[in-house]
């Protein structure tokens, strides 16, 4: 005994398109600050138990620079993306320059405060920029872009 399906029709899709990913800076850096922030603790933790207080507080420092840092950036992405999203590449640019000027301003003029551990300082910024960008890597790779600009039929389809 033969039996029929029901046959789908052409102008229901079975599969709705997805558009593109809305405004997806404060994803990405939700994850990034998430994914660093863990590596941080562990990392802290080490350091007080290793070095005591001065080297977790160095470990602190140094993660959170590279945290500021980075975050900027995305802060940046998403502010500029919404009104502009084409133009949020340029703004990570002038951006990045703006800040390495800047950071770098700022470590030459403070200098080092005297119980800055260097070494736990340096293994936690370095852990951090790793971390950081593995999960900005990761978190962009996920998002969607639009191609085309497709115009807008109405919902008339073809």
């Amino acid at each position: 005994m033969y039996v029929s399906r029901p046959r789908r029709s052409a102008a229901a899709p079975a599969v709705a398109a997805a558009g593109p990913t809305t405004s997806p800076w404060l994803k990405i850096l939700a994850k990034c600050a998430a994914a660093t922030g863990a590596c941080s603790l562990a990392i802290v933790a080490a350091a007080f138990l290793l070095a005591g207080a001065d080297g977790a507080a160095s470990g602190v420092l140094g993660a959170a620079l590279v945290m500021v840092f980075f975050g900027i950036s995305l802060l940046i992405g998403h502010f500029i993306g919404r009104s502009n999203p084409s133009g949020a590449i340029g703004a990570f640019l002038a951006a990045y320059v703006i800040k390495v000027v800047g950071f770098g301003a700022v470590v030459f003029v403070l200098g080092a405060p005297e119980w800055l551990d260097r070494r736990w300082f340096f293994i936690a910024a370095v852990a951090g920029v790793v971390v950081w960008q593995g999960a900005e890597v990761f978190a962009f790779s996920r998002i969607r872009h639009q191609l085309y600009a497709d115009p807008d039929d109405g919902g008339k389809g073809r």
